[in-house]
């Protein structure tokens, strides 16, 4: 599955949450010393008959997530999905889906600011939606920036320039996505230019932020994955909206955009997409991929283990 197929089945997904024929977990995170993070998501699709978690730790080693699919009605376990690349395209795919309906149609100016894991899916999302001419790369480590740009260069035909500051990667830029694991908010509305359309999706935990609040005044359409986990866990918006009971009621579902066809408005300063990750995006994967593998012979099947009663009393 390429990334413009990835970025279709999530549509699918997210017309189904529109629908109400989907519904999400409300995430659960935990912080643990240094800097570590457990997570959790889920999801129901009921016309699918399916529902699905996946769970993962992200640590200083690395992280393994996996992706849990079980049968609605019986409770069979349905397929274990090591989820690490699937993580990647469902996290690149849903800024895929962001950009098709918030940036203007003949946007082809990128900027990506951070290089880690996720950034090439990021790159291949846009470039799947989008007639990208130029990508400007930026990583505090200039070593990482010039790694990342090497590679962007051997995969995609635009020109590539690592950019030494975030004001240069950004300076006239029509999409700017921002994948970090910053603590410290970087993004400034004086760096972008009117129209822009800018993809927040690397502060998804209290500690981290990447955009200054100037921002929230200028952006004429914001729009999250899911609004309870920006809510509870995105410290960069709720400085702005308030907790919970604060003013929300300008704030979009992608769902709701994508399933209403609105899109952009029309003479809009800025937009704004902030992704957490939401159980709905990997379910849509994972039942993608399982649907695959089971046509193509693939995978590994396994037996349901017959149900074993608890012993209530002695041997």
């Amino acid at each position: 599955m390429h990334l413009g197929e990835a970025i279709d089945a999530l549509e699918i997904g997210l017309r189904l949450e529109a629908s109400w024929q989907a519904q999400n977990m409300n995430k659960a995170h935990l912080v643990w010393h240094g800097g570590h993070t457990l997570h959790a998501i889920g999801a129901t699709f009921e016309g699918a008959g399916v529902f699905g978690t996946k769970t993962w730790g992200h640590t200083a080693g690395g992280a393994t997530p996996l992706m849990i699919v079980w049968d609605m009605n019986t409770g069979a376990l349905k397929a274990v999905i090591e989820a690490f690349a699937m993580g990647q395209m469902r996290t690149g795919g849903i800024s895929g889906v962001a950009t098709r309906w918030m940036a203007d149609r003949d946007a082809d100016d990128f900027a990506i600011i951070g290089t880690g894991s996720q950034a090439m899916t990021q790159v291949a999302a846009v470039a799947a939606v989008r007639p990208v001419k130029r990508l400007r790369v930026h990583s505090p480590r200039p070593e990482s920036r010039q790694k990342f740009a090497e590679r962007v260069r051997a995969r995609f035909p635009f020109e590539v320039i690592a950019a030494d500051s975030v004001e240069k990667a950004v300076d006239g830029a029509s999409i700017v996505t921002t994948v970090t694991r910053a603590r410290e908010p970087f993004l400034r509305a004086s760096m972008l230019r009117r129209g822009a359309h800018v993809n927040a999706v690397g502060a998804i935990s209290p500690e981290r932020e990447e955009l200054q609040q100037d921002i929230f005044p200028r952006a004429g359409l914001v729009v999250v994955d899911h609004l309870p986990a920006v809510q509870n866990l995105a410290t960069e918006m709720t400085r702005f909206y308030g907790q919970g009971g604060g003013d929300w009621s300008g704030v979009k579902l992608l769902s709701s955009v994508v399933a209403g066809g609105s899109g952009r408005p029309r003479d809009c300063d800025l937009t704004l997409f902030k992704a957490m990750g939401m159980g709905i995006s990997d379910l849509s994967l994972a039942l993608e991929i399982h649907n695959r593998a089971l046509a193509a012979g693939a995978g590994r099947r396994f037996a349901h283990p017959q149900r074993v009663e608890p012993r209530l009393h002695g041997n």
